[in-house]
């Protein structure tokens, strides 16, 4: 499947034309593996947790307990804070937001390789930029890499059939 991504030219000549013009189209092709959605456990041992006084108002409280969470993913150096009232609390709701964020920055960065790999398969798009031209005026297909001109196959006219 992977040798079948490129530009692929479509050569036809429409029912409804009467002198015989030849229609051009191009198609781009790429192929990408599609995985499973993955969630992304965080290990305990790559969490850091850091207690602090919570800033704001609040008054005295705030500024003697130690109830302010933040929780930095070591490989990745994400944080997540949460300043409410109890720090059991805080634990959670910060574990949750850097959960998010973690997954967030991961799910990117296989968007960002996904999309450079479909835009180094497909290439400019532009008709030099083929690698089969299929002709149904003549049931012939031209493979550019290889140089090969052969006929349609049954198989091929179902599955290439545009109309």
């Amino acid at each position: 499947m992977l040798s079948e991504a490129g530009g692929h030219r479509y050569q036809r000549i429409p029912p409804t034309e009467r002198k015989g013009r030849v229609q051009t189209s191009t198609v781009t092709v790429s192929a990408i593996e599609v995985l499973a959605e993955e969630s992304y456990c965080l290990q305990e041992r790559d969490i850091k947790v850091f207690t602090t006084t919570a800033g704001g108002p609040g008054g005295q409280h705030q500024n003697k307990t130690m109830s302010a969470v933040v929780l930095r993913h070591i490989p990745t150096g994400i944080e997540a804070s949460s300043s409410e009232r109890c720090q059991h609390q805080n634990k959670r709701i910060a574990r949750a937001v850097l959960e998010s964020r973690v997954a967030d920055r991961y799910r990117q960065a296989d968007l960002d390789g996904k999309n450079s790999s479909r835009k180094a398969q497909i290439g400019s798009g532009e008709r030099g930029d083929k690698i089969r031209t299929y002709r149904q005026q003549d049931d012939t297909v031209i493979d550019h890499r290889s140089g090969r001109k052969t006929r349609f196959s049954r198989f091929a006219k179902e599955f290439l059939s545009f109309e």
